[in-house]
């Protein structure tokens, strides 16, 4: 089939361009909505669906990937909303989703009557929108209005609505904003701290809102109060009334770059920036102030490293003293991973070589005292406070690659938990184990990564093994159970290896540090050696081993796929960024130049681009296959990186494959079905090229 390629008014069009632009045959495939392009696109689709879709595993693999998706058996994640706890729910009978609640008896057992509050289906057929929930802000601490989010099609911009849980409607004459990547925040029950799009000039160069203003309730937004305003070059900004048990706090925070803030608080009446560098991140507890720095902070004598978290009385720190409580320093393998509060508590969850720990800080006669929380030695753990305005239950979750997750009712103080929920098994994990192992880097640093194999896998090189990474923006991969990787992976007699690499936060703020900017190879190099251990241990050879990543890991695969093409036979390369030369031009691209640098200074382009995979592409290099999957509707990570790039190696002859979802957004699918269908195709296309 002939592909479609820009009409002749556009190619002319092209001809006027800048020199870079010029030099880009595939500009054009940037134009999200156009014409060609979504032809190009349903052609390309067409293409891959009529291949992969017939695939002799490619039906059951839908089949089964769907009913796990659906599965009732899944545990509902619930909130405390006033007295009920409220789960938004999908299953086969509502791909959209229905918002619900139950008391926690009724919560408890094994098939609880839930009680609808809003079928998001029955709304998007009312309305005639293709609603795609994103979730609820409610007024605390009685949470009697919530503002909910709700996407067209599910990306970022969003619509919000002010909705009465009682009375289980949208209120009437209520706060109602416009779709955009808006951000909304409580004051009190009349009015808002509101962040949107407020016409020209109001949004930063990656697409977020620059001003914050205060709106009344009745009052026409274009009127609300103007409070502050960021600058263009910034990622954005951000007001929010704090609750730390029973204080408030109205804090307003500018992110010049991703990852520094300056803190405004209101103190007296008036906006007054706290005195701290800008790394330092700020929460808060009771009359605590908490603060997190990224980088080492020197103050004084003492020296606080990056990753550590501190806590000083409020009024003490903004009375100049700096004689700060350690509640937590980093090592070499230990991390802070999360912190989450009761109403007398502070709980911390970190990573030992990134297995989980869990620890609860408490004030005592002005000090604070901690005690070691007993839980597994291994896997990852995470906790969220049941009802911090009020008591000092938290629940806790527990999982690992082959333990499902367990959801238990906790209290602070004690080791007791009364289990509420437990997911069964979505595949048969006795035959499996999970390993821990460490490759050398090429500068000899040792990277983690778990391996989760059948306990009698063959050390021949002949196992289909599927690599995963990420390695960016300080995130962890901690082990967590997938029963649609069991099943369509792990049952069908593959491997899979989860990579731990530089870049990622496993190690705090240092392990992400020796990555960032100019170190970014280190992320790429981290993950080849992953490679190269599991072929030099008998695991997986080249011929037998996958990739797949997504978002920033999808930056990690077009690295691979051009830097190391000779170590892999498939790469699953999903919603990624890989023309690296104009990613901060591209949508909400701006806002990441603090993780990869500015490609328009040439001292940063000279690092960038030798590992850009778009300009890294050689016409003569033998490519492994590989499959691009990205979203029409992804207003975070531009399509036209994985059009762009498919589009260029195809004309090579690479054997690559293109799919775009026309919903979704950057996160995921809008339902279960489209969920199942795209997996299904990445199982199919992982097994056709690695059995």
């Amino acid at each position: 089939m002939k592909t479609l390629g820009p009409p002749l008014s556009f190619a002319l069009l092209a001809l006027s361009a800048a020199a870079s632009a010029a030099q880009d045959p595939y500009l054009w495939l940037e134009e999200i909505q156009g014409k060609e392009a979504l032809a190009w696109v349903g052609q390309q689709n067409a293409s891959t669906r009529q291949d992969l879709g017939r695939q002799a595993d490619y039906p059951t693999l839908r089949r089964e990937l769907l009913t796990i998706l659906d599965s009732n058996d899944r545990i509902p994640s619930v909130e405390k909303i006033g007295g009920l706890y409220y789960n938004f729910w999908r299953d086969k009978d509502h791909p959209r989703g229905l918002w619900r609640r139950a008391t926690l008896d009724e919560y408890r057992k094994a098939a609880p009557q839930w009680e609808t509050v809003l079928d998001l289906d029955g709304l998007a057929k009312d309305e005639g929108e293709n609603w795609v929930w994103q979730g609820a802000d409610c007024l605390r601490p009685n949470q009697e209005r919530c503002l909910l989010r709700l996407s067209r099609g599910g990306g970022d911009a969003a619509v919000v609505r002010e909705f009465d849980p009682a009375a289980k409607a949208f209120v009437k004459d209520g706060f109602q904003l416009p779709e955009a990547k808006s951000e909304v925040s409580w004051q009190d029950h009349d009015s808002l701290y509101v962040m949107s799009d407020f016409g020209p000039g109001s949004l930063t160069d990656s697409g977020y809102p620059r001003v914050v203003k205060t709106w009344r309730r009745g009052q026409p937004l274009a009127q609300a109060q103007t409070v502050f305003e960021g600058r263009q070059a910034d990622v954005a900004v951000h007001a929010a009334r704090i609750d730390a048990q029973g204080r408030r706090y109205d804090v307003i925070t500018r992110a010049p770059t991703f990852f520094t803030t300056e803190t405004r608080l209101l103190v007296a009446g008036e906006w007054r920036r706290l005195d701290k560098p800008d790394h330092v991140g700020v929460d808060f507890f009771d009359n605590w102030l908490l603060l997190t720095p990224k980088q080492d902070w020197k103050i004084g004598a003492k020296t606080w490293r990056g990753g550590s978290l501190l806590a000083i009385d409020v009024e003490a720190y903004l009375a100049g003293a700096r004689d700060f409580t350690p509640l937590f320093e980093p090592s070499a393998t230990v991390s802070l991973a999360e912190q989450t509060s009761t109403r007398d508590s502070l709980l911390l969850t970190t990573l030992d070589n990134v297995g989980s720990r869990l620890w609860e800080w408490k004030v005592v006669a002005g000090q604070w005292q901690s005690r070691t929380v007993d839980t597994p030695n291994f896997g990852s753990i995470s906790v969220r406070a049941v009802d911090p305005d009020r008591d000092n239950r938290y629940f806790y979750s527990f999982t690992d690659f082959l333990t499902p997750p367990t959801l238990a009712l906790a209290e602070a103080g004690s080791d007791q938990r009364q289990t509420l929920k437990q997911q069964p098994g979505f595949f048969d994990a006795s035959p499996y184990r999970i390993q821990q192992w460490f490759a050398a880097s090429r500068d000899g640093t040792r990277v983690p990564y778990f391996l989760v194999s059948r306990k009698d896998v063959k050390l021949d090189g002949a196992n289909p093994t599927l690599l995963y990474g990420y390695g960016g923006f300080e995130v962890s991969l901690t082990p967590r159970y997938n029963g649609a990787l069991g099943k369509a992976w792990l049952d069908r007699g593959g491997v899979y290896a989860l990579a731990n690499i530089r870049g990622g936060g496993e190690y705090g703020p240092a392990w992400h540090e020796a990555a960032r900017k100019h170190l970014r190879q280190n992320a790429y190099d981290d993950f080849a050696a992953i490679a190269e251990d599991l072929a030099k241990r008998g695991v997986a050879d080249a011929r037998h081993l996958g990739i797949k990543g997504g978002s920033n890991g999808g930056l990690l695969m077009g690295v691979m796929l051009t830097q190391r093409p000779e170590l892999f036979n498939a790469v699953v390369c999903q919603v990624p960024l890989l023309d690296m030369r104009r990613f901060n031009r591209l949508l909400a691209g701006a806002s990441w130049m603090d993780e990869y640098g500015n490609p328009d200074l040439p001292e940063d382009w000279a690092y960038i681009r030798r590992y850009s995979p778009y300009q890294n592409l050689k016409p003569d290099a033998r490519y492994p296959a590989t499959l691009f999957m990205t979203s029409t509707l992804d207003d975070r990570v531009h399509p036209g990186h994985a059009r762009k790039m498919f589009a260029a190696m195809q004309a090579m002859g690479a054997p690559v494959q293109y799919f775009e979802r026309t919903e979704g957004g950057h996160g995921a699918a809008a339902n279960h079905q489209q969920e199942a269908d795209i997996a299904a195709m990445e199982y199919a296309f992982l097994l056709r090229q690695l059995r």
